[in-house]
């Protein structure tokens, strides 16, 4: 493990992004709200912001959570040019249950493997290597490079990062197998409670019960999760998705529950949001009070965050997707993805982006690694954008 003091000195020395990554995994950042207790993002901040006030970006330190850090490094453009920021967390997921030493970069057949590699330390590499060496040259635009905190549970991190700082537009360098995404789906959670009546298990005309009650409901869902797969489809997320995802209920096996509670997780498509949501679940609930005088419920929002979607003809896309051309000859892919990032939270914030990364795999698995040449491509791809587009 990298200590901060090693990481200063190392921080020196670092350009090469294979080799900064190395020194990346060996620094042990994982969400401590992921694992009670775990190492959090101080050491790897402290790391990068020394890297990159080593290569002249001013970097200012945001904490609002004590002990969870981020940073942003901002190389100034000489102005008259698009400012550009990119975007990469700094936490990873458990260590626990890694197959060998997962804060040991192996090399091993042209990939590098260690908690981290693929989600997303490859794309930190990269990104900062690609801003460094872009704002070594003349630039008109500010480039940004915002390392944040949190993102594996509540990106924290990237809401900080955006009450301070703004830019034209904004690459995640988030792990894409070198494809191009343009639009991912958002989620929305849900708590529906079916209300019973408590009673000792051997007075039924006194109690209700809350599980059996929630029984139609659970049924109903089933349905539409029918429903939406064969229903409103977008051009490349698809259809939204529900699940199930935990039931609570009951005190103890001789009394009726007087409530069951189902949390459910719906993925939303770029169109729905948590009301058209809670009208989806509305819909099975009310009919079933209907024709049931003893059925009643209420539904308690949670969480939520919006789809992502892009122009493919926004500026930073096509800028991209040029580099990419010019650099390595490829015609990049352009996609979605089924899962959520914080470039719904840049869009939000009026920063139109898109995600490009390594290729690689095993993230929060037991075994995780990224392919070097696709590392070298990616960062190749980054530097020209940049250059290209803050000029």
């Amino acid at each position: 493990m990298t200590t901060p003091s090693e990481a200063t000195l190392a921080a020196q020395l670092v350009s090469d992004p294979a080799e900064l990554l190395k020194e990346l995994v060996r620094i042990d950042s994982v969400n401590p709200r992921l694992v009670k207790g775990a190492a959090g993002e101080t050491a790897i901040a402290d790391y990068a912001s020394a890297w990159l006030e080593r290569r002249g970006f001013e970097v200012t330190r945001l904490e609002a959570i004590p002990g969870r850090p981020s940073i942003v490094g901002v190389a100034a453009g000489t102005g008259g040019g698009k400012n550009l920021m990119f975007n990469g967390h700094l936490d990873t997921v458990t260590l626990a249950g890694y197959d060998g030493d997962p804060l040991d970069p192996r090399v091993e057949d042209g990939k590098m493997f260690g908690r981290g590699t693929f989600d997303m330390k490859a794309g930190i590499a990269a990104i900062m290597v690609a801003a460094a060496t872009a704002s070594a040259q003349p630039h008109r635009g500010d480039i940004t490079v915002a390392l944040v905190a949190d993102e594996e549970f509540a990106s924290a991190g990237t809401e900080e990062v955006l009450r301070h700082f703004t830019a034209d537009a904004a690459i995640i360098s988030e792990p894409t197998h070198e494809d191009v995404v343009i639009a991912h789906r958002g989620f929305a959670w849900f708590d529906v409670t079916i209300h019973g009546v408590a009673a000792h298990g051997s007075r039924p005309d006194l109690g209700i019960d809350g599980i059996a009650k929630a029984g139609r409901f659970l049924t109903g869902l089933d349905e539409l999760t029918r429903k939406l797969a064969s229903g409103l489809q977008h051009a490349t997320l698809k259809s939204g998705n529900i699940h199930a995802s935990l039931i609570r209920g009951g005190e103890e096996i001789s009394s009726y529950p007087a409530e069951c509670t189902i949390s459910l997780e719906r993925r939303t498509i770029p169109g729905e949001n948590a009301d058209t949501v809670e009208a989806e679940l509305r819909a099975i609930l009310d009919p079933i009070a209907d024709t049931d005088p003893d059925f009643r419920y209420t539904i308690t929002r949670g969480l939520e965050r919006q789809p992502f979607e892009v122009n493919p003809e926004e500026t930073i896309v096509q800028a991209l997707l040029s580099a990419a051309r010019n650099t390595t000859g490829q015609e990049l892919a352009l996609r979605g993805e089924p899962f959520w990032t914080d470039a719904a939270l840049m869009l939000e914030a009026g920063i139109p982006g898109l995600l490009f990364g390594v290729d690689g795999g095993g993230a929060h698995a037991a075994t995780e690694w990224i392919e070097l040449d696709s590392l070298h491509r990616v960062t190749s791809v980054l530097t020209q954008t940049t250059i290209d587009y803050c000029n």
